[in-house]
């Protein structure tokens, strides 16, 4: 469904051993919002959810809701560092234009 980056799969490692309580796995998301009018949610996850599908990534489990998997199939997912910030960046073919932040996108037609 998605395809996670070697510095991603680190990066959701790294949040995973710094949680407060235990988490099994990242859920990734999509929900209205944003400038481009859908937005990215992301967060640590402690169980999966009914209609969730569920990959694993090199020891990583992503969890992606029913209604945000038909925005989210053949996306790349990877993180970023550079001298201004660093963040997870979303590389989606579903994704018709997208506002300067990358943080949220149109609907491609």
């Amino acid at each position: 469904m998605i395809t996670l980056t070697e510095n991603a799969v680190a990066a959701i490692k790294a949040a995973l051993s710094r949680a407060d309580e235990p988490a099994e796995g990242f859920r990734i998301m999509v929900e209205p919002g944003g400038c481009g009018g859908l937005k990215y949610q992301m967060g640590l996850e402690s169980v999966s959810r009914e209609g969730d599908a569920i990959m694993e990534a090199n020891g990583v489990k992503v969890f992606i809701d029913s209604s945000s998997q038909p925005h989210l199939a053949g996306m790349t997912v990877d993180f970023v560092t550079n001298l201004e910030s660093s963040g997870f960046v979303f590389d989606n073919p579903n994704a018709g234009d997208k506002c300067a932040c990358g943080k949220s996108f149109r609907k491609a037609p």
